[in-house]
């Protein structure tokens, strides 16, 4: 219920004559370097699982590709697709419990976030300053895998589990192009309900050549804290530095 009514919220807050002055088109590509941190847990576990001490998660790279859409029709918005995939794996000697099991020795793990962003966005300002105000309906999928030891038995357990959840959020930008062609830019997706909380903030700097490319890089920090969700609790960061490419017509 709080999911919808912040999303009934957002929607009527929206500016609905704001538009681009022009069609415009573009895709990029890029990639992400991630610093994982935090810990997840069952209900009922004792403690929680930390992802570096007892999953042995370190940074990696990860993927990232969007399309835009800007158009000068009042009323529609404009519209951005964006997919980012985060893969975490680790193996080690640890002890911990999780969903009830006992996990020993050599313990691998296998661990992904997939994100596909469809954002509907109203440019409330579009020179100098930028300012862009809208919803992002956000497809998270989480899959893991834990596999170890069993201590008493010392035979081999494993835990899967897989959640798929649809989420509002909503979504602002705000930037400066102190020359023509750059902007300086921070974008934020966020929601809140029910003692979770999804945030994913960009900070980047992207300049458009004369060539119809694009460059970009800057700073990306996706939060996630899961109360109760498929019974299980989770406060887990992924954080880093990314750059990427695009075309823009």
């Amino acid at each position: 219920m709080k999911i919808k009514q912040l999303f009934c919220l957002a929607a009527l807050s929206i500016p609905f004559t704001a538009h681009a002055d022009t069609l415009s088109i573009s895709a990029g590509a890029g990639i992400w370097n991630t610093s994982p941190t935090g810990s997840f847990q069952k209900k009922g576990d004792p403690t929680a699982v930390n992802i570096k001490d007892d999953l042995f998660w370190s940074d990696e790279t990860q993927g990232y590709f969007y399309a835009t859409l800007e158009h000068p029709v009042p009323i529609i918005p404009n519209v951005r697709i964006m997919a980012t995939n985060i893969e975490q794996s680790g193996s080690g000697n640890t002890a911990f419990v999780f969903d009830g099991t006992t996990y020993t020795g050599n313990v691998t793990n296998d661990f992904s976030i997939e994100t596909v962003d469809l954002i509907a966005y109203y440019e409330i300002l579009d020179n100098v300053v930028s300012l862009d105000i809208g919803l992002n309906v956000r497809s998270l999928k989480v899959d893991y895998t834990i596999t170890g030891t069993e201590p008493i038995t010392s035979t081999s357990v494993t835990t899967s589990d897989s959640i798929s959840e649809t989420i509002p959020m909503l979504y602002a930008l705000v930037g400066a192009s102190p020359i023509p062609d750059l902007i300086i830019s921070g974008e934020l997706s966020y929601i809140a309900y029910d003692g979770s909380t999804i945030s994913d903030f960009t900070a980047k700097v992207a300049y458009t050549t004369s060539f119809f490319v694009g460059l970009e890089a800057g700073y990306r920090k996706q939060q996630y804290t899961f109360s109760d969700i498929s019974s299980t609790d989770a406060d887990l960061s992924f954080d880093g530095v990314f750059a990427g490419a695009y075309l823009k017509f």
